[in-house]
């Protein structure tokens, strides 16, 4: 196993594992990635509350250790594994994520998405998405959140960068660029969760020590 694997200096594996798991389960991972996307944010000249967002979906082969009932089927990217559903600002910085089955529609996965996300800032009134979310969800977001989902819709064939999508695909790439994030390996969601906010604090912070202003 991956957490037998941790290099020398670290405490016992099981004790790694889990102060991690007990730090997911208490919301500190998320609260330290928080902390440090409102600094980037400051530190870009934006208010730390964004009023608009960008949201999108990834699936991703689950490894062995995913158990049966955490996993499923996408078959338009013929992935047997699970999905992330990531909602980002402006600027690609992750504002929320949620972990399901790769079999879920992203239509129906976005309702706990953006209702997370309206949650956390009350300020997003605007989402932009893919063609994949049109439809009731435009209304649902609209009528019970306040906050109206614009469709941005392929007008060309072929690879085209897209206005505002691309945005989301390159936090996506971010991510990827950790090895325990370019599948699946979590035997819960919420711990597929936890790894994309470590994720995300390890490029953060990566950002924010080379200004050498911290």
């Amino acid at each position: 196993m991956a957490w037998r694997q941790l290099p020398v200096g670290f405490p016992p594996p099981t004790t790694v594992y889990d102060r991690f798991r007990a730090w997911a389960k208490t919301g500190v991972w998320q609260a330290v990635h928080d902390a440090l996307r409102d600094l980037v944010r400051v530190y870009e000249g934006r208010d730390p509350q964004p009023t608009a967002a960008i949201i999108d979906s990834q699936s991703v082969r689950g490894a062995d250790t995913v158990p049966r009932t955490g996993r499923g089927y996408d078959a338009g990217k013929k992935i047997n594994g699970t999905k992330r559903h990531l909602a980002v600002d402006t600027g690609g910085l992750l504002l929320a994520v949620v972990v399901t089955m790769a079999g879920l529609q992203d239509r129906d996965a976005a309702r706990r998405l953006l209702a997370g996300l309206r949650e956390r800032f009350t300020t997003i009134t605007l989402v932009w998405a893919d063609a994949g979310y049109a439809g009731r969800l435009l209304v649902w977001a609209r009528d019970v959140l306040q906050v109206t989902v614009q469709i941005v819709k392929r007008t060309e064939p072929g690879f085209v960068v897209l206005p505002r999508r691309w945005v989301v695909e390159r936090t996506f790439a971010w991510i990827s660029k950790h090895r325990r994030c370019v599948r699946d390996y979590e035997t819960k969601p919420d711990h597929h969760e936890a790894m994309i906010h470590i994720a995300m604090i390890m490029t953060m912070s990566r950002r924010l020590a080379r200004t050498g202003n911290w």
